[in-house]
């Protein structure tokens, strides 16, 4: 039973049973596994290791991932935001990582860009805590939108087999099993209870797993070989190595990555009911970028907060850090059984594929969730998000566009993560914080959009009112009066999470009748 009774200090330093504490651990890391060990098996299948090479690899991140949760959760000085946020490896740098391979730099050159981007991220931590109004949710939505279509080729070749040269590449038993798994998944969303439809993606690849044992298209051979407990060999595939193009263009994950974990940072804060400040939000980032310095000498990759559990938190309304610090030594654990890292490794390439649909779907819907809460009225917002995502697509639509740029700018912008990241930082500096020569009115890219009033401004008005020559009229022909929106201050969290521009719900008090808005 959970302890009802709250301390009289910070919501998120209640302690509660030990049986308690370790059974909502294990549900953050139930979670938040499908997608902590997704992004070491797209790299691993992209670098062409075999399967118990990819088994190490998920062994690390799941080490790391629990390491990092430890030093987020509990803290250190300077350290850690001390709020229940789990860590794991980020997927803002799946897309990066893949191209640096394809550039031919090698899994050691992705250790070593993470390494240096990781370090430079710490040293900018603490003054990324004070500007993050210049990562408003207009870019950090046009960004993670592109993540998840950036990554659905992944999904659409790990649905065909993974493996262009393998025999039955793209056949129908592959692309079956990959369908099969799909409707397995939306079942599960749909008819399951609240658990299972949040574990859908997860029982969906065991279940697809097993179905596919049964037929003789999954492999497990490869499971007995090799330790069963083993602590993460440093360094396991040679020193790593540094190219500036490669470190350039994973810096550019690094402010990404920055961006979301200070985003879950504050969110946790409203859902925990807890003071967070940039101090706190400092050490939050600190912690992330120290982890994820770190994670690349264990064979892992960059570490951030993961959002889902964010959510979990809000829904469960277990706010003790504690209970995730539990989650955190469960992943350690796990971290040091390779053997179910090769496990999963063994899954089917096209079980994966399935699962990786709505996976990769869920990150793409994410970002268009953030993008829904950007205003578009009187700005240029929404030409942002359009070229931003249109240049993130030229990599994924046309993959030779940059073969005859430079290299160190093809391993840059031959990303779609990176490409539209640059873009939507760039644009939205460029129309959002230096206004000089803006117009007053909105873009003729967004005119087509049509005319909307919101409900609050209806129900302010009575029937036969009517606005007439800047003023609003009522029945009786009298003027009613308007009352001014209260200013709102571009540093206020309102105008950042709006790109600079106050939100609609946040201009005025919809009991005060006020002249209704046009939006096009």
């Amino acid at each position: 039973m959970r302890n009802k009774l709250r301390p009289k200090g910070r919501p998120e330093d209640e302690k509660l049973s030990v049986g308690a504490t370790f059974a909502y651990g294990f549900q953050h890391v139930l979670t938040m596994y499908g997608g902590i060990i997704a992004p070491p098996l797209i790299i691993g299948a992209a670098a062409g290791m075999p399967s118990t090479e990819i088994g190490v690899l998920i062994a690390a991140c799941l080490f790391m991932g629990g390491l990092a949760t430890l030093l987020q959760t509990i803290g250190v000085p300077f350290f850690g935001s001390q709020l229940p946020l789990v860590q794991g490896v980020s997927f803002s740098g799946v897309a990066t990582m893949v191209a640096i391979l394809d550039s031919g730099g090698g899994i050691q050159s992705i250790f070593g860009s993470v390494i240096a981007a990781s370090i430079l991220g710490l040293l900018i931590a603490p003054i990324f805590s004070k500007v993050i109004k210049f990562f408003p949710p207009v870019v950090t939505g046009t960004v993670i939108t592109t993540i998840g279509l950036t990554l659905m080729p992944v999904a659409a070749n790990w649905a065909m087999g993974g493996n262009s040269e393998a025999e039955g590449y793209g056949s129908m038993a592959n692309v079956g099993l990959a369908g099969l798994t799909l409707v397995i998944v939306l079942l599960l969303s749909k008819v399951g209870s609240a658990t299972i439809s949040r574990l859908s993606i997860l029982l969906a690849m065991v279940i697809g797993t097993v179905i596919a044992a049964a037929v003789g298209m999954a492999d497990f051979s490869a499971v007995p070989d090799g330790d069963i407990v083993a602590f993460p060999t440093p360094f396991a595939f040679g020193m790593p190595t540094f190219h500036i193009a490669a470190i350039i263009s994973m810096f550019i994950v690094i402010l990404v990555t920055l961006t979301e974990t200070s985003a879950d940072i504050i969110a946790v804060g409203e859902i925990v009911d807890t003071k967070v400040d940039s101090r706190r939000i400092a050490a939050g980032l600190r912690a992330d970028m120290l982890s994820s310095a770190v994670s690349p000498v264990f064979n892992s990759f960059t570490q951030s907060a993961f959002a889902q559990n964010v959510g979990l938190v809000a829904i469960t309304g277990v706010r003790s850090r504690w209970v995730v610090s539990a989650g955190g030594l469960i992943l350690v654990i796990l971290g040091l059984l390779p053997i179910l890292g090769r496990v999963v490794a063994a899954v089917p390439t096209s079980v994966l594929g399935g699962a990786g649909v709505v996976l990769f779907g869920t990150v793409a819907a994410s970002g268009i969730r953030t993008l829904a809460k950007v205003e578009y009225r009187n700005n240029m917002n929404l030409v942002v998000v359009a070229t931003s995502i249109g240049f993130g697509m030229i990599p994924i639509a046309a993959p030779t566009f940059y073969d005859k740029f430079p290299d160190w700018f093809s391993t840059i912008f031959h990303s779609g993560i990176s490409s539209a990241a640059i873009m939507a930082i760039l644009l939205n500096l460029l129309f959002n914080h230096l206004k000089f020569g803006n117009s007053d009115k909105q873009s003729v890219f967004v005119a087509g959009t049509g005319r909307v009033v919101s409900e609050a401004d209806l129900a302010a008005l009575a029937d036969g009112d009517r606005f007439e020559g800047g003023k609003l009229i009522d029945a009786n022909g009298v003027e009613v009066a308007v009352e001014s929106a209260e200013p709102v201050d571009a540093e206020s969290p309102a105008a950042a999470r709006s790109g600079g521009v106050p939100a609609a719900d946040e201009k005025s008090d919809p009991e005060v009748p006020v002249r209704p808005e046009r939006t096009t």
